[in-house]
C-alpha cells in the first residue's frame, strides 16, 4: 500500500471535511494528529527513518491541508513556497484504513483549485499514474529518497479538474 491511495487506483466515494491552515493557526491537538499520521505511515509502515520535523512546517508561507472524517485526520499534505514560480506539495499521506476512498483525490483537488498556478511534487514512483489522473506529468528522472523510488512531477496552470477524473 502507498502513502496516498490504493495501489490499484480503485476508489470508493467518501467525503470528508477539508481544512487549510498555516502553522500559527494549528491547535496543539491538530499538530499532534498530523505528526502522528505522518509518523505512523512514513516511519513505521514504510520503515523509513528520516527527520520528518525539518523546519519547513513552521515557515510562514507553508500551508497544511487535511481531510477529516468523524473528527479524525484521514489524509494530509503540506504546501510549500517553492521559490521557482510554483508551489510544492509534500508529505502526502493517507491513513491505511482510509485508502481507496477518494479522500486524497478530494484533498489534492482542493489544493489544485486554490493554487492558481504551477504545482510541483516528488511522487513515490508507484503513484506516478495516480498523480497523472490529476493532471500531473513527469518532469525529470527517477531518484531515490530515503530508500524509496520517487519521480518529480509538475502540473502547470489551472486545468479543468473534471477532465482529469
Amino acid at each position: 500500500m502507498s502513502a496516498a491511495e490504493s495501489e490499484s487506483g480503485d476508489e470508493l466515494d467518501r467525503t470528508g471535511v477539508t481544512t487549510r491552515k498555516h502553522f500559527s493557526e494549528l491547535t496543539a491537538q491538530e499538530l499532534h494528529d498530523i505528526l502522528e499520521l505522518r509518523s505512523s505511515v512514513f516511519v513505521v509502515e514504510q520503515n523509513c527513518v528520516y527527520n520528518d520535523i525539518d523546519g519547513r512546517d513552521t515557515e510562514p508561507e507553508t500551508q497544511h491541508f487535511w481531510t477529516e472524517c468523524d473528527g479524525r485526520i484521514e489524509t494530509y499534505l503540506r504546501v510549500l513556497a517553492d521559490g521557482q514560480g510554483a508551489i510544492r506539495i509534500g508529505r502526502v499521506v493517507t491513513r491505511p484504513t482510509s485508502r481507496g476512498q477518494g479522500l486524497a483525490v478530494q484533498l489534492l483537488k482542493s489544493v489544485i483549485s486554490a493554487a492558481g498556478g504551477a504545482i510541483v511534487l516528488d511522487a513515490q514512483a508507484q503513484l506516478e499514474t495516480w498523480y497523472e489522473t490529476l493532471g500531473f506529468t513527469r518532469s525529470g528522472d527517477d531518484f531515490i529518497e530515503d530508500g524509496i523510488a520517487h519521480v518529480p512531477m509538475r502540473r502547470d496552470e489551472v486545468q479543468d479538474l473534471h477532465t482529469t477524473e
